[in-house]
């Protein structure tokens, strides 16, 4: 493809000047591959969708099919306690979420998202995934890299060389992962004009064009604290036509258009404060001492958009038992259908199951029934969608608390208490609290998800959708300090505590509770906080 002609070149907001170019251009800046302006015809749209929900396909069985059989695994095989092997899982998970870090900074910052996208899907696939499975499959088929069987009552337990094996193959695992997570769902997004009515009601696909790389979007924000800090004693003006700005449409960073200047946070409107210093030089090109308002205006959006990214943390939090605890109460449970042994790892699938039921039933059915209510594009407010959620996921944990009760009661009438052995109640009675958390997942993530991503300045779209990801990192890791303050609380003086290795002697009905107890202060935080935030001006 070649350049543009003169005659017809694109603004800085993406669009054509004449309107033979804006039909043949998408018209909202995107750009191809090459980085060369995007044909409206022959690229984005669905065009490219097979392949890239494809790889992710791929790659998110691999990454569950390990998930879910893991805490199975290192109970059974490599002979850890409950507890333990939740929290090991728990900070994995935690690791697995917090290394797409990496990768929005190399989109937004450096390579742009299609480059990320492709650069780490190799590296998954040559280095770090094949060696990472490769590792994983050889310290569960050789002998030497596992603990020997269980004689009676006595386990071995795992030298430290074969946990280093082990935890050696999940965390390559985790850090190939990265680069693709954090880019493919704003990717997805940018696969649509913007700037056409209908394909922005679409937004849905994957490929060919996106946003350019605007520079690390980590220094832009170092550089506005920096300057504010650095220029404390200055009195912000109340004109805010006298804060720094570039003077035409341009805008200092590479494929975003100028923010609007607010009110609120002036403390970091010094940024923008032209000092006597830069009038008298006439030096305005050091960021690190004075910054646009555009550049004011990314942080401000950030710091705006905390408190409703920071309630997901509780909900992965909640959302990490599924492959953790949930797995570890079915493997108490009456696991035989029939003649048919049903593994509880395997009970996951009625999560994926309630989402592919909810994402129709809302998109086709509930969406447009609200819509005539509230008159709005998506039936609710992004911020509704995730409140809803959020309440789901207290339901969830009262599910899973309940099953316990009758769990624990029936091993109490049958004398089995003090027998790590089953209780003859169906593991199917844990369906209800795996649909209650697909039903939260496409309430809660997605909501947020798109939240994150229309809400994010636009030169941190990547950033944006990271942070859902960091969401989980952090939910995984705040499962891991629960468990382990639980546990130290709950067995003091010598007490079995609430989730011992012999679930049949302890209240995991107790661990669930207070989950469901802090989801409800989470969604009551979250209610303040939506009803306080306001939403982003357009440029």
């Amino acid at each position: 493809m070649g350049s543009i002609d003169d005659d017809t070149p694109l603004l800085e907001e993406g669009l054509l000047q004449d309107d033979e170019g804006s039909e043949q251009f998408t018209g909202d800046g995107s750009v191809n591959f090459r980085r060369e302006p995007a044909l409206k015809k022959g690229t984005g749209n669905w065009r490219a969708c097979p392949f890239i929900l494809g790889n992710e396909c791929c790659e998110r069985l691999a990454f569950f099919g390990i998930t879910t059989n893991l805490v199975t695994y290192l109970t059974t095989k490599f002979h850890e306690g409950n507890v333990s092997a939740a929290r090991n899982i728990s900070i994995w998970q935690g690791t697995c979420y917090l290394t797409p870090i990496i990768g929005a900074v190399l989109a937004d910052g450096y390579w742009g998202r299609y480059w990320t996208i492709a650069v780490f899907s190799a590296v998954y696939l040559i280095g770090y995934y094949m060696q990472g499975m490769c590792t994983l499959t050889l310290s569960a088929s050789l002998p030497a890299l596992k603990p020997a069987e269980c004689l009676g009552s006595v386990c071995p337990s795992a030298t430290p060389a074969q946990y280093a094996v082990l935890y050696f193959g999940l965390y390559l695992i985790a850090l190939g992962t990265g680069g693709v997570k954090a880019c493919v769902p704003s990717f997805g997004a940018d696969q649509f004009d913007d700037t056409d009515p209908n394909e922005r009601v679409k937004k849905a696909s994957f490929f060919n064009w996106f946003q350019k790389p605007g520079g690390s979007s980590y220094t832009r924000m170092a550089q506005v604290l920096f300057a504010s800090v650095r220029k404390w004693n200055l009195v912000v003006p109340e004109d805010s036509s006298l804060l720094y700005e570039m003077p035409d449409k341009k805008s200092t960073i590479k494929g975003s258009c100028k923010l609007v200047h607010s009110d609120n946070l002036r403390c970091l409107d010094r940024a923008a404060i032209v000092s006597d210093y830069e009038s008298k030089s006439g030096d305005y090109s050091n960021p690190w001492r004075l910054c646009t308002v555009t550049q004011v205006e990314e942080l401000k959006s950030l710091i705006h958009m905390f408190p409703i990214w920071a309630t997901g943390i509780i909900f992965a939090a909640v959302y990490a038992q599924m492959s953790t605890l949930f797995v570890e109460q079915g493997t108490m449970m009456n696991t035989c259908i029939g003649s048919f042994k049903l593994p509880p790892a395997s009970l996951s699938i009625f999560d994926v199951i309630s989402v592919v039921l909810w994402v129709p039933l809302y998109d086709r059915i509930i969406v447009p029934i609200l819509r005539k209510f509230t008159g709005k594009e998506r039936g609710l407010s992004m911020l509704q969608r995730m409140g809803i959620g959020l309440f789901i996921s207290v339901l969830c944990m009262l599910a899973a608390a309940v099953v316990e009760i009758m769990r624990l009661q029936l091993a109490r009438e049958l004398d089995l208490v003090d027998k790590p052995v089953d209780v003859p109640l169906s593991v199917l009675w844990q369906i209800p609290q795996y649909f209650f958390l697909g039903a939260a997942e496409v309430f809660t993530f997605v909501g947020q998800l798109e939240f994150l991503y229309d809400q994010s300045p636009y030169g941190m779209k990547t950033l944006g959708t990271a942070l859902t990801l960091l969401n989980f990192s952090l939910g995984n890791y705040l499962s891991s300090f629960i468990l382990t303050m639980v546990t130290y609380f709950t067995t003091l003086d010598g007490k079995p505590g609430w989730i011992p290795d012999n679930l049949n002697k302890g209240h995991l009905d107790y661990f669930f509770l207070l989950l469901a107890g802090l989801s409800f202060l989470n969604m009551s935080l979250y209610i303040v906080a939506a009803k306080r935030y306001k939403q982003k001006k357009a440029c």
